[in-house]
């Protein structure tokens, strides 16, 4: 059985509703593609984007910063309790085959830096334009499209 795609959706934990509704949206996407949908498992971009891919019938995974399983947000399926702080951002962007980045603040940037560093490929979707590097995306639909090709690239590689 061949293992399924996943993408890892990041951003701030505190998103005003317009970032929300992106998330929202990438995350019904990547149901949609029959992907799985991995984030931080807390709340903002991470349960929008979760909300999104439930809504659609699709699995999420939650990469729990403490060891408490129900700090998770109603849209997990899969909580996972790292117990490491800020440190699980690496198992986040480490556990996907590609990164769509939404707005944040230094956690997201954290987390970009660290999927570049893995070879992850980061779409950016009205996140972090200073940075060199992520691929730019005016919407999710191309945002999610353009993940999940570079995901397929990557897993072509290995």
């Amino acid at each position: 059985m061949a293992r399924r795609t996943s993408i890892a959706v990041i951003g701030t934990g505190d998103a005003p509703p317009e970032v929300e509704a992106l998330a929202r949206e990438v995350g019904r996407l990547i149901a949609e593609r029959g992907a799985l949908m991995v984030c931080g498992g807390l709340g903002g971009v991470m349960a929008a984007a979760a909300k999104g891919a439930r809504g659609a019938g699709g699995h999420t995974i939650g990469i729990l910063p403490s060891h408490d399983l129900d700090s998770a947000n109603d849209y997990i399926e899969f909580p996972i309790a790292a117990g490491i702080g800020e440190a699980r951002n690496l198992i986040v962007v480490a556990s996907a085959d590609a990164v769509i980045a939404l707005a944040g603040e230094a956690g997201t940037l954290s987390e970009i830096g660290l999927a570049m560093k893995l070879g992850r490929p980061v779409v950016a979707l009205d996140s972090w334009s200073e940075i060199k590097g992520p691929i730019r995306a005016a919407n999710p639909a191309q945002a999610v499209e353009r993940a999940l090709e570079l995901a397929e690239s990557q897993r072509k590689k290995h």
